[in-house]
């Protein structure tokens, strides 16, 4: 059973080079651990036992993204978006997995002292792990809007992936899963849907797919554009555009995108069902297209993913 929590002999890349995770410390005085000063990406790895590979979902596309939002915090990543994505799969062949995993990325500042100021001192590091179910939304989940607002780009970008960012995520999470949401729905500052607390969110009304815009103080997911581009392909229209909160209770269908949560179905929020309070045609449809492509079997999107065979094929 895949728990997500890795083993202390996984082998992980940290100070330029591999290592076991037990061994990958920071003191507790390190600048990022005080003041939340880092930056991470995560990134879905698919095993695909037909090709007998790990399929990694839009790697570069994920490490060109955390390259530039490490910009924002003045964080330097040296490595190339290549680089990274070579040392991924080297992580991939050194543990030998053959199950689906998870990538965490971390950039930070490592500075061990006291002071808020930061310096130049900075830090990289990739994990891979064996990884499952982030939400379990076979039978669709109920989330509920929280009473604590989405973090402002002017005071802390939540396009950044900035670790200190997700104390807001953590304390809305907390506080749905105690009302007994799966998971919370954040209104920005002028009261507009902005994402879930881990996720972006999408509506459908009268055949549209709707969708808040980057304005709305989202995180310009890497998986929310890759079902807007299932959904262009097929025939759907797709709409950016501010979403009121009595819209999430009128809509046809709701669903949260994300590289942990996949694609996840809502069919309750605040305790009224979306639609008919089952999963909508349109969201299966989606769900479906986007595990078979990040799984590397359909050609038209094949380009999204990364295989890295772990070991020898077996002679057939």
């Amino acid at each position: 059973m895949v728990t997500n929590e890795p083993d202390p002999k996984t082998i992980v890349y940290f100070k330029n080079r591999y290592m076991p995770l037990g061994e990958a410390q920071v003191g507790i005085l390190t600048h990022a651990l005080n003041y939340g000063t880092g930056v991470f990406e995560g990134i879905r790895g698919y095993w695909n036992a037909e090709e007998e590979s790990v399929m990694l979902v839009r790697p570069l596309d994920h490490y060109e993204r955390w390259k530039h939002n490490a910009r924002i915090p003045n964080i330097e990543i040296p490595a190339s978006a290549d680089a990274l994505c070579e040392i991924t799969a080297e992580l991939c062949v050194r543990n030998g997995f053959t199950t689906d995993i998870y990538v965490r990325p971390l950039a930070f500042k490592s500075a061990q002292r006291v002071g808020v100021s930061p310096d130049e001192t900075d830090a990289f590091a990739i994990v891979a792990m064996p990884f499952g179910v982030y939400l379990d939304s076979e039978k669709g989940l109920h989330a509920g809007v929280s009473a604590w607002r989405r973090v402002e780009d002017n005071a802390i970008p939540g396009r950044a992936k900035i670790c200190g960012a997700y104390v807001n995520s953590a304390l809305a999470t907390a506080d749905a899963k105690r009302s007994g949401f799966d998971e919370a729905i954040f209104l920005s500052e002028n009261g507009h849907v902005a994402e879930g607390a881990t996720c972006n969110i999408f509506i459908v009304r009268g055949g549209k797919l709707i969708t808040p815009g980057a304005s709305d103080n989202i995180l310009e997911g890497i998986t929310r554009a890759s079902v807007m581009t299932l959904a262009h392909d097929m025939g759907v229209p797709v709409v950016e555009r501010s979403i009121d909160r009595s819209e999430l209770y009128i809509a046809d269908e709701i669903f949260f995108t994300g590289t942990a949560v996949e694609l996840a179905p809502v069919t309750k929020v605040d305790h009224r069902l979306v639609g008919d309070g089952t999963i909508g045609p349109l969201t299966r449809s989606l769900r479906e297209m986007y595990h078979e492509a990040v799984r590397g079997k359909v050609r038209m999107y094949r380009h999204w993913v990364q295989p890295v065979m772990v070991h020898e094929p077996a002679l057939k």
